[in-house]
């Protein structure tokens, strides 16, 4: 019955641990490699006017809501002394700036920073007859070329869709008849041509509005948005290139504005203007994720070590890694058959590894193991009481840590100064234990334990110094449940032990 019980507590240990691992990684974009890199967009709005002398301004600007296909993950208003507010009314999202008096050119920035997320949708934009829609209509002389137009076109159409779809190659025909020649008259760019395609459309009472694309592009500079078509189909917005008819946006391109509002409008001032640039970037993906789960505000991020102090967040970077080693032990102990000084001595000796590194903890760990001995065994002549002996090893070992320190600066040797990074303590406590196993079992026995705890000291340091591991768990921290789990697994285990079936060998063959 106990047996079944640890069996079925490991099992739900891990199922918890690895759904709140795959929760993080399928949802929220956490990454499994701490080298992960993901690709950032920031887009820069540089509006610029002449403000009028002696009059307040009001600057108000079209912005994104929230891109298909991407993650918003900061947003800045560059405007000295300027007072802002933002406004949504389900289809436009519009930055507003306001100063009681100015005077002269003024610049204005805004910046939008994106992340690639396929499983972001488009903020829900408003469905059905009550959908504002563009209501330009066409002056009267080309109203009848435009009925004339949609009169053919018609015929050859199954639905809004193809029916725009037809239009749009009709008026954008290499040899185009009379009706499309009119139609094309007085278009100065793709801006108004856009709103023209909308006009005509709505000719034919198809629900129709122009869109406005910022085209990710790198190092572009000095751009512009570049009109689009969305027509409604009766259940969703379809977008529809203006030159080609093609359905769909360009892959490169976000949704800037939605509407034949103006961009820009300026009270207060003239020869207003905006330049776009674009630039790419990488950022961790780490990052990217934290900030897409508070977007989401997913409350596992909130409450995640995330959410610490980067100081703390430090000291957990590396007290996550002692499960790690803890069950490094558990294993070499209980399946291979280790012995070692202390649970969990090699561990801590690992950890002061990981300052001195390798090398150099591996000489001084030795050195001063080695001298704590022989001092030890002087201190068994004088025979005092464990206590008071415990204490005198102890500060016989902080003598020595200090007077290696020393000695290795003065020779150059800036590795031995962190030998004061070894816990004490259990330095104290290894020399003793030795000692008395020197006593008891003879040096062939104390050698061979004491060579078994640096060992695993030095397989603790290996594990405990990998990036991958140190990511995971302290982004994953809930994998040290399927640790715990196995731990839990292990300490159920009473079977034979490697190094027990390697010294029966004999045994066993016979």
């Amino acid at each position: 019955m106990s047996k079944l019980h640890v069996r079925l507590l490991a099992a739900l240990l891990t199922a918890v641990g690895l759904a709140l691992c795959y929760y993080k990684v399928e949802i929220l974009g956490l990454p499994l490699l701490p080298t992960e890199q993901a690709e950032v967009w920031t887009v820069e709005a540089r509006i610029e006017f002449k403000a009028r002398r002696d009059t307040a301004v009001k600057v108000q600007f079209a912005i994104p809501r929230a891109p298909r296909g991407y993650t918003v993950l900061d947003e800045n208003f560059v405007a000295s002394d300027y007072g802002l507010t933002t406004d949504d009314n389900g289809l436009r999202r519009q930055a507003r700036w306001a100063i009681r008096e100015t005077h002269g050119w003024q610049v204005l920035y805004y910046r939008i920073h994106l992340a690639k997320d396929p499983t972001a949708e488009a903020a829900p934009l408003p469905t059905g007859v009550d959908v504002p829609v563009d209501t330009q209509n066409l002056p009267e002389p080309l109203q009848a070329a435009a009925r004339g137009l949609l009169n053919e076109v018609r015929s050859k159409s199954a639905d809004d869709v193809t029916f725009a779809q037809a239009l749009l190659q009709r008026l954008n025909a290499a040899d185009p008849d009379s009706n499309v020649n009119l139609l094309r008259q007085d278009v100065s760019g793709p801006d108004e041509w856009a709103r023209r395609v909308v006009a005509i459309l709505r000719e034919a009472d198809v629900s129709a509005r122009p869109l406005y694309l910022a085209t990710l592009k790198d190092n572009a500079s000095r751009g512009s948005l570049t009109p689009w078509v969305e027509i409604f189909d009766g259940e969703s917005w379809i977008d529809l290139n203006p030159a080609t008819g093609e359905a769909g946006l360009p892959g490169d391109a976000i949704v800037w504005t939605v509407g034949s509002e103006p961009l820009l409008e300026i009270t207060g001032g003239k020869n207003g203007r905006v330049e776009y640039s674009v630039r790419r970037h990488s950022q961790e993906m780490t990052l990217i994720a934290e900030q897409r789960a508070r977007k989401m505000g997913s409350r596992i991020m909130e409450f995640s070590l995330f959410s610490l102090p980067v100081k703390t967040q430090n000291v957990y970077r590396v007290l996550l890694l002692v499960p790690i080693g803890a069950f490094l032990i558990v294993f070499l102990r209980n399946v291979v058959g280790l012995q070692t000084f202390g649970t969990f001595m090699p561990i801590l000796i690992a950890l002061a590894f990981r300052e001195t590194q390798l090398l150099w903890g591996v000489v001084m760990f030795c050195l001063l193991v080695a001298l704590g001995l022989l001092l030890r065994f002087y201190l068994e002549s004088l025979k005092l009481l464990l206590v008071p002996r415990l204490a005198a090893v102890l500060i016989i070992v902080i003598l020595l840590m200090a007077t290696v320190s020393v000695m290795t600066y003065k020779l150059g040797l800036d590795r031995g100064v962190s030998v004061a990074l070894f816990p004490m303590v259990i330095m104290a406590m290894t020399i003793e234990r030795m000692s008395m196993v020197w006593e008891e079992f003879g040096p062939a026995e104390a050698l061979k334990q004491g060579f078994g705890s640096l060992a695993v000291a030095v397989l603790g340091y290996l594990s405990m110094s990998s990036d991958y591991l140190g990511h995971l768990v302290f982004v994953f921290p809930e994998l040290l449940l399927v640790v715990l789990a196995f731990t839990l697994l292990l300490g159920r285990y009473t079977g034979y032990r490697l190094l027990e079936l390697w010294r029966f060998r004999g045994a066993l063959k016979g």
